[in-house]
C-alpha cells in the first residue's frame, strides 16, 4: 500500500505550512507541554474508574451517583469543547491553556476535599468544564506547530501519550488507593492533579508560543448556536447518564432522545442560516463535507465508545467478581499502555505511506483483545485470569496504538491549520460523547445481569455473565469502527483507481 490511501481534499483547503515560525527544538518543547496537559486530563478520566467501589463505600454513593461521577465529567467536558476550540482558533490558545489548567487545579482540590457524594458530583461537573477549556488547544496547537511527516510523528507521539494515559490510569489509581488506604486513598487521585497542573501552568507560560490573533473584530461565538449545541449534547447524553441497569431505571428517559432530534435539527438549521448571512457559525458544517474528516470522526467516536468501557468493565469484574485489590486490577492494563505507546509511534510514521490500512489492522488487534478477554474470564482458572487478561490486553494495546494516532493524522490532514482547534474539538467531542454513552451502556448491561441473576446462581457465574454482557456492547461498537474504516479504505482505493484511469497512470 502506498499513498493511494492518503486523504483527499474535500471542501476545505489544507494548509501547507505551519503558521508558527519556531525552531524545531522550540516546536517540540511546546508539543510536549501540550501532550502533558492531555495526559493529565485523560489520566483523570481513567484513574477514577478504579476508585468507584471505594467512593461508593466511603461516601455512600449508589450506582446512579457513581455513574454520574464518571459520565457527568464527560458531559460538561463535551459541552465546553467546541465553543472553546472556536475561541482558541480566534484568539490565544496559550491563554486558554492557562485558564483551563488553573480551573482544573481548583476543581481537583474541591474533588479531593468532597465530604459527600453530591459535592463530589458537582466538583466533577466543574472539573469536566475546565478540561473542555484546555483540551481543544492541545490539538489546535499541534496542528499549528507541525506539517507533513513531522505532523504524523507528532500525532504518533500524541497517540502514544493518550494510549499510555488511558491504560495506565487504572494502575495509577489503584496504587494511590493502596498508598492512602481504603477510606481516603481515592482522594489522592485528585490531590495528585494539583502539583502536576501547577507545573504544567509554569511550562505553558514559559514554552508555549503566543498564538493570539490580533483583530479589532469582537470574538464570534454564535450564542444561539452555542445554546442549541448545548441542549443537543445534554438531551443526547441525559438518558445514558441515568442508565445504571438497576430495576428502578425509568424507561421514560429514552423519550428524551426525541427532544435531542428536535434540538439537533434546530442547531443544523440555525448554523446554515447563520453561515448564509456571512457570519461565522459555531460549527462550520462544511467540515463534514471533507470525507477524510467525516470518516475519521465517525471512526474515533465509535472506537472511544468501546475502549473506555472495556477498561471499566474489566476493572469492575476483577475487583467485584474475583476480589482483586484495586492496585492489582489496575495493573492488568499495563501491557496495553506499553504496547500502545510503541505502536502509536510506529503507526504515526507508517500512516504517511500506508494510509487507512494501518487503522484497519489496528482495529483487528483490538477486536481480538475483546474476544480474548471474554474467553479468558469465562474459561480460565480464576487464579490465572488476571495474568492471562494482562497478556491479552498487550495484544489489544498493540492494535490500539495503530488506531488513535494514525486516525488523528488522517482525520485532520485536509483541514486548514487555523481551523485545527475547532476540528480537533469536534473529534474530541465525539470521543467524549462516545465514552459517556459506551460506559453507560456497558455498565447498565453489567449491573443488569447482576440484578437479574443474583440469588439464582453462584457469585462467580453471575459476574461471568455480567462481564460477557458488558463486553458485548464493547464488541459491537468496535465492529462499527471497523466497518467505517473498511468503507473509508474502499472509497480511497476507488478514488485512486479513478484518478489513475483519468490520467493514464500519471498520478502524483
Amino acid at each position: 500500500m502506498s499513498t493511494s490511501d492518503q486523504p483527499r481534499t474535500g471542501k476545505a483547503t489544507p494548509a501547507t505550512t505551519a503558521v508558527i515560525p519556531l525552531s524545531s527544538g522550540a516546536r517540540w518543547r511546546a508539543f510536549w507541554v501540550c501532550a502533558a496537559v492531555a495526559a493529565i486530563t485523560i489520566l483523570d478520566m481513567t484513574k477514577v474508574n478504579v476508585a468507584l467501589p471505594s467512593i461508593g463505600e466511603v461516601l455512600g454513593a449508589g450506582s446512579t451517583e457513581l455513574q454520574l461521577i464518571v459520565s457527568g465529567f464527560v458531559l460538561t467536558f463535551g459541552l465546553t469543547l467546541v465553543p472553546m476550540g472556536r475561541l482558541g482558533d480566534q484568539r490565544s490558545r496559550r491563554t486558554l491553556f492557562v485558564v483551563g489548567l488553573s480551573l482544573y487545579t481548583l476543581t481537583s482540590i474541591a474533588c479531593a476535599l468532597a465530604p459527600t457524594a453530591g459535592f463530589l458530583l458537582v466538583a466533577r461537573l466543574l472539573q469536566g468544564a475546565a478540561a473542555g477549556v484546555q483540551m481543544p488547544q492541545v490539538i489546535g496547537m499541534t496542528q499549528e506547530l507541525f506539517q507533513g511527516k513531522e505532523r504524523g510523528r507528532a500525532f504518533g507521539l500524541f497517540g502514544a501519550t493518550i494510549g499510555v494515559a488511558t491504560a495506565f490510569g487504572p494502575t495509577l489509581g489503584g496504587l494511590l488507593i493502596a498508598l492512602g488506604g481504603p477510606t481516603d486513598g481515592w482522594r489522592l487521585i485528585f490531590w495528585m492533579n494539583v502539583p502536576l497542573c501547577l507545573i504544567a501552568i509554569a511550562l505553558a507560560l514559559w514554552l508555549l508560543p503566543d498564538t493570539r490573533t490580533r483583530s479589532q473584530r469582537p470574538v464570534q461565538l454564535d450564542p444561539v448556536g452555542v445554546l442549541l449545541f448545548g441542549l443537543s449534547v445534554v438531551s443526547l447524553m441525559w438518558p445514558f447518564l441515568f442508565t445504571t441497569g438497576a430495576p428502578t431505571d425509568n424507561p421514560a428517559r429514552w423519550w428524551i432522545l426525541a427532544v435531542f432530534a428536535l434540538f439537533v435539527s434546530a442547531f443544523i438549521a440555525w448554523e446554515r442560516r447563520y453561515a448564509s448571512r456571512g457570519r461565522s457559525p459555531l460549527l462550520p458544517l462544511s467540515l463534514f463535507g471533507v470525507e477524510s474528516f467525516r470518516n475519521g470522526t465517525l471512526l474515533q467516536t465509535a472506537y472511544f465508545t468501546a475502549t473506555p468501557a472495556m477498561f471499566l468493565v474489566t476493572t469492575l469484574y476483577l475487583q467485584l467478581g474475583l476480589g482483586l485489590a484495586p492496585v492489582y486490577a489496575g495493573m492488568v492494563s499495563i501491557g496495553f499502555a506499553l504496547a500502545s505507546a510503541i505502536t502509536s509511534w510506529v503507526g504515526g510514521n507508517l500512516v504517511t505511506t500506508h494510509g487507512r490500512i494501518v487503522v484497519v489492522w489496528g482495529l483487528v488487534g483490538v477486536l481480538v483483545c475483546v474476544a480474548g478477554l471474554v474467553l479468558t474470564a469465562l474459561f480460565s482458572d480464576p487464579a490465572w485470569t488476571p495474568y492471562l487478561a494482562a497478556a491479552v490486553m498487550t495484544v489489544g494495546g498493540a492494535g490500539g496504538g495503530l488506531v488513535i494516532a494514525p486516525n488523528q493524522t488522517l482525520t485532520l490532514a485536509d483541514i486548514p491549520v487555523k481551523q485545527g482547534g475547532l476540528a480537533g474539538s469536534v473529534g474530541q467531542l465525539g470521543q467524549r460523547i462516545g465514552a459517556a454513552v459506551g460506559t453507560a451502556v456497558a455498565l447498565s448491561m453489567f449491573y443488569a445481569a447482576i440484578y437479574r441473576e443474583s440469588g439464582s446462581h453462584d457469585d462467580l457465574v453471575v459476574f461471568h455473565d455480567a462481564y460477557a454482557f458488558g463486553m458485548l456492547s464493547v464488541g459491537v461498537f468496535l465492529a462499527l469502527a471497523f466497518l467505517v474504516a473498511i468503507v473509508d479504505l474502499t472509497a480511497r482505493r476507488r478514488q485512486r483507481a479513478g484518478d489513475v484511469a483519468e490520467t493514464g497512470g500519471l498520478v502524483p
